[in-house]
């Protein structure tokens, strides 16, 4: 069983000169998937404000971080993470240093 390199290029039906490279089609900001980590980043960062959960904060600047590298359009995921980095910035800063909860030892 052996291969002749002659008839198997004549008989080749790829052409060179027809190959296009690959161009991907524009995608508009509204039809991009929704970024849940963005989205859950946002709703811990609120928590750990509003009910003064560390743990909360410090998920928020987790999931910041990873919608943050997985980012597909800056405009809007930029507000967004800025937004919900706020907050949990905002979250730890009254946890560590603002004043202790009425009922709690510090």
């Amino acid at each position: 069983m052996s291969h002749n390199n002659n008839s198997t290029s004549a008989n080749d039906p790829r052409q060179p000169s027809a190959a296009k490279p690959y161009v991907p089609q524009p995608v508009s900001p509204e039809d991009l998937p929704v970024d849940y980590s963005g989205f859950i980043a946002v709703v811990f960062g609120i928590a750990g404000v509003m009910f003064r959960y560390k743990l909360s904060s410090w998920l928020a600047i987790i999931f910041c971080a990873q919608s943050l590298a997985n980012m597909k359009n800056v405009e809007n995921d930029l507000k967004q993470i800025s937004m919900a980095m706020m907050f949990a910035i905002m979250g730890l800063v009254t946890n560590y240093f603002g004043p202790a909860r009425p009922g709690t030892r510090s």
